[in-house]
């Protein structure tokens, strides 16, 4: 056990291009406490998405280490990765990737089926994530009855659902108006907070960067400032 939940060496990244390599990350190095919510900013094209993929295990680096909780991710197997991705981490996406078919509360509880929890515990949970973002009497309502904002807040939510250790969320606002982006930042940094959870939420808004623990500022796939 650390007091540091992320601890990155030395990572880089590139891929294969019709003119060439793209260095998405360049020697990137960093740590985050237990605890901590983290802004990630930089343009688009400075490697947040890369970084965010690398640490959650969804990419793997060419150079370097990423230790979460004192676990290399960069030195597992996929199906140590995948056990890591279901027990320990959790992600918010720009796109909202909800099943249609499923009612919000069916969705949420999605990764609790899946870990085979039982029913009465499970309910339980759902009903107090949905109750924690909003949306205790949108339960029945399937994602095409909610707005693109409710829709995030699902997912927020389903993310919950296993009590991450690690919530790591890509530009979660891309798809909302600002008015419902704001919302859903503020959001995001209260349960956050709440959860007890360290937190990574990669964004193009400054003004989230007063609201968190740290800033990690990419630039042309390098951290060009690190402050907390």
């Amino acid at each position: 056990m650390t007091d540091q939940l992320i601890v990155a060496e030395g990572v880089s990244r590139s891929f294969a291009s019709g003119t060439g390599t793209i260095d998405a990350l360049r020697d990137v190095s960093f740590s985050v406490p237990v605890g901590a919510v983290v802004a990630l900013v930089g343009r688009s094209g400075s490697g947040k998405t890369t970084l965010l993929n690398c640490v959650g295990g969804l990419d793997q680096p060419d150079e370097g280490s990423i230790l979460i909780n004192g676990t290399d991710v960069t030195q597992l197997d996929e199906r140590a990765r995948t056990a890591l991705r279901r027990d320990e981490l959790a992600f918010v996406f720009q796109t909202f990737g909800l099943v249609p078919m499923l009612s919000a509360a069916e969705n949420v509880g999605l990764p609790l089926r899946i870990r085979s929890e039982d029913p009465t515990t499970r309910d339980a949970r759902v009903e107090q994530l949905l109750d924690l973002v909003g949306l205790a009497d949108h339960a029945k309502q399937r994602p095409s009855e909610l707005s693109g904002g409710q829709q995030q807040r699902v997912a927020i939510a389903r993310a919950l659902a296993n009590s991450p250790r690690l919530l790591i969320a890509d530009e979660p606002t891309g798809q909302l108006d600002a008015d419902t982006g704001a919302s859903i930042m503020e959001l995001l940094l209260s349960v956050a907070r709440s959860e007890g959870m360290t937190a990574i939420i990669s964004t193009h808004d400054a003004s989230v960067e007063a609201l968190t623990d740290q800033t990690l500022r990419l630039a042309d796939g390098r951290v060009i400032a690190s402050t907390a």
